[in-house]
């Protein structure tokens, strides 16, 4: 029997047949793309004919079609709606992939090919895009130590077989202590809880398979749950839980994990001839050094830390009016904030949340996506991997632009936090195809499902970043959608986090989730009035983050992570009631692979562009300026990683832009 992953798919827009694919299919699956890759892989490295762009970079391109479709699929269900089988799977096959691409980074003979196009490169007449694609074919096999050679060769191979299984051993450990602890709640803990917090913590308790409601570690629902409950002791129990995740001792523990991924990442730079683990990763990013990214984020950090500790002396204030003396402390911060926003702004998330349905802020990202750039959303009725998920094919003038899936809801089986991937990436060459990109959340389920501002803005964010998927149009996969320097690839789902913030947006979108009434023009105007509320707290609990991941990975690995954690939050002054927005045991961005490792400041260095770029709108015709939105995609969007891109945001801006527009943007200096 054909295996139905390796078979031709004969479903609607080529999408994976979901209804038909068994946990027991991947494993042999895996088994046969991995043989096929290495024949390709052999076949370019050892062919007799004279070395050139067609049959060895272009070949490469072309290579692991099958390995691509086996991973596609794996790795959207194991993230995405994991169960015991699809966790042993994804344990058995990190070291599997990991010796996979060692082997392949480590052929001599295929290495000699690339060096010899890449050494003739000034007379090969490339395109701009193939040179480029060139260039990043060659460093990639010097940055994966297709050079080294004897002990340092097999030291390297190893380290990498390693580290993916420490990566992977790393993201259940935490997606095990999110999915097995929970508090039971009583019908008394619920007094004093908004309804849709309430009715959260209801259907919560039915997946758990509880006697009642009860508080899971779902950000969706443990925030409110901090914001809205007068219980304090419940607030410090939940909070504890929610910080202690990867660092509970026994078989989850996460630190052992993290401090063995910090001294292998160093050893693997030394043996590349790198300082230090961070030198070599941010040399292919828009910072190019741990300098630049350090002088970043002290620039945010004393504005911030300054405000944060105004508006604590004044939380401080509240608490000892309820004659709780002591300092105020971090479970303590969301409720007295939130009580604050209300009183200062008249704003109450309890009011707000029923007119940001779920259902309606997807239509508004839909529908600035079709006045920015054309594209219309049909829904689809496919089978896909989860009850949960809906999908939508995508166009633009009749033609097909690719297919979006949405998986918004919290459950169990799902990693937290929020998401884009693409199943098919958008390319040309060897064959023209469309991109499927996936967006995954973790928003509380409810009828009708109804978010907090910051869910909203989430879910917008994340579809910037498929946009980046969708509008892509290059030749080469390998430069395609996200395939950017880290830290430029957080601008364009930045970006688009500010067309929520558009009035016109907002007053035809959020609408009551019983009267269907919009939202009134006085709350209107206190959501943005109250846009920047809390950016002290917010932006300390990133920077205290970004500057942690910087130090473990700028110089010596630290033996223990925990005391390097402390040290250096201890250097900052990080106010007492405000925690790392992710500490140590449970910074996947960081130890679950290397995406981010050195590198979790990007958000930032792409915010400084992301306001800047906003603004270039604001400057023209408005939020919806057709010059501007055409180019947008034209220099960043359609691009990908075709040109460097510093290059690209200066072909669309037509300059850089400082730090002061993102100072702005937070509120944390004088417009």
């Amino acid at each position: 029997m054909t295996n139905p992953i390796l078979a031709d798919w004969q479903t609607p827009f080529d999408i994976a047949p979901f209804d038909r694919i068994a946990d027991s299919d991947f494993a042999p699956a895996l088994e046969a793309a991995l043989a096929e890759h290495r024949a390709e892989i052999a076949a370019i490295a050892d062919s007799p004919e004279a070395p050139t762009f067609a049959n060895v970079v272009e070949a490469l391109e072309a290579a692991g079609g099958a390995l691509d479709r086996v991973l596609g699929v794996f790795f959207t269900v194991a993230g995405a709606d994991s169960n015991p089988a699809r966790e042993d799977l994804q344990r058995a096959f990190s070291p599997q992939l990991a010796a996979h691409f060692s082997e392949i980074s480590a052929n001599k003979a295929l290495f000699a090919r690339v060096a010899a196009v890449w050494e003739a490169r000034e007379d090969l007449e490339l395109t701009d895009e193939q040179q480029r694609v060139l260039m990043l074919t060659h460093r990639g096999f010097v940055r994966s130590g297709a050079a080294l050679s004897g002990e340092a060769e097999a030291r390297m191979k190893d380290i990498k077989a390693r580290l993916a299984v420490l990566g992977t051993e790393f993201t259940q450990n935490l997606l095990a202590d999110e999915r097995d602890w929970f508090m039971d709640l009583s019908e008394e803990d619920l007094e004093g809880l908004p309804d849709f917090v309430t009715a959260a913590a209801r259907a919560a308790g039915q997946e758990k398979q509880a006697a009642g409601p009860v508080m899971t570690l779902s950000r969706s629902l443990i925030v409110p749950f901090l914001q809205f409950s007068p219980r304090r002791d419940l607030r410090e129990r939940a909070y504890r839980a929610w910080v202690a995740r990867g660092a509970n001792g026994g078989k989850t523990d996460n630190r052992a994990i993290a401090s063995e991924i910090l001294a292998l990442r160093e050893e693997r730079a030394a043996l590349l001839g790198y300082d230090s683990f961070a030198t070599y990763k941010l040399e292919t990013e828009m910072a190019r050094s741990p300098d630049r990214v350090r002088d970043l984020l002290m620039q945010v950090w004393a504005p911030a830390r300054a405000r944060a500790e105004e508006d604590a002396e004044v939380l401080t204030a509240m608490m000892q009016k309820d004659g709780i003396n002591g300092p105020l402390e971090p479970w303590d911060w969301h409720y007295y904030a939130a009580r604050r926003r209300k009183a200062e702004h008249d704003l109450d998330e309890a009011a707000l949340k029923p007119y940001l349905q779920l259902d309606r802020m997807i239509e508004a990202s839909f529908a600035c996506a079709n006045r920015l750039f054309g594209l219309e959303f049909r829904p689809l009725d496919i089978a896909l991997y989860h009850p949960d998920c809906r999908a939508w094919e995508v166009t633009r003038d009749g033609r097909h632009v690719a297919v979006f899936i949405g998986d918004y809801f919290a459950r169990g089986s799902k990693r937290s936090g929020a998401w884009c991937s693409a199943m098919r990436a958008q390319a040309r060459f060897p064959r023209t195809q469309a991109p499927v990109v996936i967006n995954v959340c973790n928003f509380a389920k409810g009828d009708p499902a109804l978010l907090s501002y910051d869910d909203a803005r989430t879910l917008f964010h994340e579809f910037g970043h498929a946009l980046h998927q969708m509008l892509s149009d290059v030749t080469y996969e390998s430069v395609s959608g996200t395939s950017v320097a880290r830290d430029f690839v957080e601008l364009p789902s930045q970006l688009y986090e500010h067309w929520l913030e558009v009035p016109e947006v907002l007053a035809e979108f959020a609408t009551h989730a019983e009267t269907g009434e919009p939202m009134p023009t006085e709350m209107l105007e206190k959501v943005l009035g109250a846009a920047n509320f809390d950016q002290g707290f917010q932006t300390v609990e990133y920077v205290a983050s970004a500057l942690v991941d910087l130090a473990f990975h700028d110089g010596a690995a630290p033996p223990d992570p925990m005391a390097k954690q402390a040290e250096v939050l201890a250097e900052l002054g990080m106010p007492h009631a405000i925690g790392m927005r992710h500490a140590t045991p449970h910074f996947a961005h960081v130890f679950a692979g290397d995406g981010y490792s050195s590198g979790y400041y990007s958000y930032m260095w792409s915010e400084v562009m992301d306001a800047d770029a906003f603004a270039a709108f604001e400057e023209a015709g408005g939020a919806f300026d057709p010059e501007r939105a055409e180019a947008l995609e034209r220099h960043i969007l359609s691009t990908g990683g075709s040109r460097e891109a510093e290059d690209l945001y200066l072909a669309f801006r037509g300059r850089l832009p400082g730090v002061e527009a993102l100072l702005k943007g937070r509120g944390l200096i004088a417009a």
